[in-house]
């Protein structure tokens, strides 16, 4: 089953907890074996197959399971659009900038028109 056809984080873990299962079992591994080569307990690997644990867990035993190479697929690398790269001139993008729901964008402008011109 695709990742994209189920609808919540729970249905998603327990599709990745059934996979990591299955590659667990076609390299004839007791979950007792594969914690003491991923370096966790073994109630944290029946845990992971149940679709729960930490990411931490997680990233242990796709190392012990020869399978790091498959987080390139989970999540690649982001590029920065060109809009972007214009905007930041430079800069290094660390954070999100929140959007301001209570003003529209050329209320805005006014607003920093006004505080600029103080008449000093």
């Amino acid at each position: 089953m695709k990742f994209s056809a189920l609808k919540t984080p729970d249905a998603m873990g327990r599709e990745l907890g059934e996979r990591l299962r299955q590659a667990r079992l076609n390299l004839n591994l007791t979950q007792e074996d594969l914690g003491l080569s991923a370096g966790i307990s073994r109630y944290s690997v029946k845990k992971l197959e149940h679709g729960q644990g930490s990411v931490q867990d997680l990233m242990a035993l796709l190392i012990a399971l020869e399978s790091t190479d498959q987080l390139d697929n989970l999540m690649p690398p982001q590029q920065i659009s060109p809009i972007q790269l214009l905007k930041l001139q430079g800069r290094v993008r660390k954070r999100a900038s929140g959007v301001n729901h209570d003003t529209a964008p050329d209320q805005t402008v006014n607003k920093v028109d006004k505080e600029e011109d103080l008449g000093w």
